[in-house]
């Protein structure tokens, strides 16, 4: 099948796995559009959002949509890297055996990512970047496709670890995750009151997944789309000469390459899932909230201001 084909085929199982998704979750098309453009592209994400938003229940339906294997780790603050990677234990013959944690699996919810300490956070940053763990001096590979998607509870502050830059650095998305309309929320509460059990139907394979997203890599992009979500992202830096004054006045830290190479990722997915075979300067647009949010560092003046990123962000654009 030609690549023009596949995109195509794409765009019709894109549409049958979001009736799929909507069997189950109601409301909230935006937040499933960018975890699969996140899986798609080979990225993760990290919901944040209230507790009741379904956000559990949301990534273990995409997870059976799309046919992939699924583990749940509740991040505590007593919980050990151990817990999440493996360990190395003596079998019956006395030998060492490596019994693998609940890191092995093609999903990861990673249930309240900031609850547990930043050493128990860093277990997952390997796996995260290099798609592997590391025990006892041997590297273990994660089977593929791999996605880390995390939950984070933005109000609540007590016996909470923040993440840190770098980790947060390493989500292609962040997520937020908004009250839903009245009559969503009157559809939710008819559905999940009711006795009545709903199944997901798997639409796609792992194998599918890896094809598509080989095939995303494959999509060819403009040099001027590039050059504008390069130069995009060199507004966000407050000591670049390219910075708007609102940049200089507000923002602390702006975004690195790894934003850069995202959005043109994103891009792709984005163009591929409405049918394009090349993204446009739109599609970057389309990504960039999810994408820039968590990277930037606002300061105390935007903060006693009331300004939020996504406004300034939105003056970027």
């Amino acid at each position: 099948m030609s690549d023009a084909k596949a995109i195509d085929a794409l765009v019709t199982r894109y549409q049958d796995l979001k009736k799929e998704i909507g069997r189950v979750i109601i409301g909230q098309h935006e937040v499933v559009d960018q975890i699969v453009i996140s899986i798609f592209s080979g990225g993760h994400a990290l919901l944040i959002g209230v507790p009741g938003l379904a956000k559990t229940l949301m990534v273990n339906t995409i997870a059976q949509a799309l046919g992939l294997d699924f583990k749940r780790i509740q991040f505590t603050p007593d919980l050990m890297p151990s817990d999440i990677v493996g360990a190395e234990i003596l079998d019956e013959s006395r030998n060492f055996k490596f019994l693998k944690g609940p890191v092995f699996a093609n999903i990861v919810l990673a249930d309240e990512i900031n609850r547990t300490p930043p050493k128990t956070q860093a277990a997952l940053l390997e796996a995260m970047q290099e798609k592997a763990v590391t025990v006892a001096g041997k590297q273990y590979p994660l089977d593929k496709p791999y996605f880390v998607l995390a939950t984070q509870n933005p109000i609540e502050q007590e016996g909470t670890y923040p993440l840190p830059e770098a980790q947060l650095d390493r989500f292609m998305f962040a997520i937020n995750l908004v009250y839903p309309s009245y009559e969503e929320e009157v559809a939710i509460v008819k559905a999940t009151t009711a006795d009545t059990q709903v199944s997901v139907k798997p639409l796609f394979t792992a194998a599918d997944i890896v094809n598509y997203q080989q095939l995303i890599r494959r999509i060819p992009v403009a040099d001027n789309v590039v050059e504008y979500a390069v130069a995009l992202v060199g507004r966000t830096r407050p000591d670049s000469t390219s910075a708007p004054l609102i940049v200089k006045d507000y923002i602390d830290w702006g975004a690195g390459p790894r934003a850069s190479q995202n959005l043109i990722l994103a891009a792709k997915t984005h163009a591929a899932i409405q049918g394009k075979y090349s993204p446009d300067i739109e599609d970057v647009k389309a990504v960039a909230q999810g994408i820039l949010g968590h990277r930037l560092l606002k300061n105390y003046k935007a903060e006693a201001e009331g300004l939020t990123l996504k406004e300034i962000i939105k003056s970027l654009l």
